[in-house]
């Protein structure tokens, strides 16, 4: 009896991981967890308890990761403001934004944006994305420094 089971399991991963994928691909668009369900045709609510289950995180957490992650990238270029980089990632709100980015990264966007336009300048780009990566709660909560202290030390 574990065929039928493990063949389920296998579908319902698919499913998940065709909504990650999608993230990925779409993170700048407006996307919630109810337009994700609807597009792998599931609910809501099964999405996200699914979803948390495989990775660990919710899909709107996910989706944030990813914002935040590409803003990095924006930020570091140097060419945009804090606001351009909010709206060119799909966020919708600066508050949230800056929040996040806060929670994620150890540091204000704007802050981030003035440090890094200055001290990575000198360091391989393989490297600045490394170091840069942003660290989820649960890591920091389990004793990983933020991503700003990687970048410093």
């Amino acid at each position: 009896m574990t065929g039928p089971v493990s063949e389920q399991r296998l579908r319902d991963l698919a499913v998940l991981r065709r909504v990650r994928d999608r993230i990925d691909r779409e993170y700048a668009q407006p996307l919630d967890v109810e337009a994700l369900a609807r597009g792998v045709h599931i609910s809501a609510g099964h999405l996200s308890r699914q979803f948390r289950a495989a990775y660990g995180e919710s899909p709107y957490s996910y989706l944030m990761t990813r914002r935040i992650e590409r803003a990095m990238a924006l930020l570091r270029r140097g060419d945009l403001s804090v606001t351009e980089v909010c709206f060119a990632v799909g966020c919708q709100s600066l508050g949230t934004f800056s929040t996040r980015f806060t929670e994620l990264v150890g540091m204000p966007p704007s802050t981030y944006r003035r440090d890094a336009v200055h001290g990575s300048a000198t360091l391989p780009q393989c490297v600045v994305k490394q170091v840069t990566r942003p660290v989820r709660a649960r890591s920091i909560r389990n004793g990983e420094a933020p991503a700003a202290d990687r970048l410093l030390a």
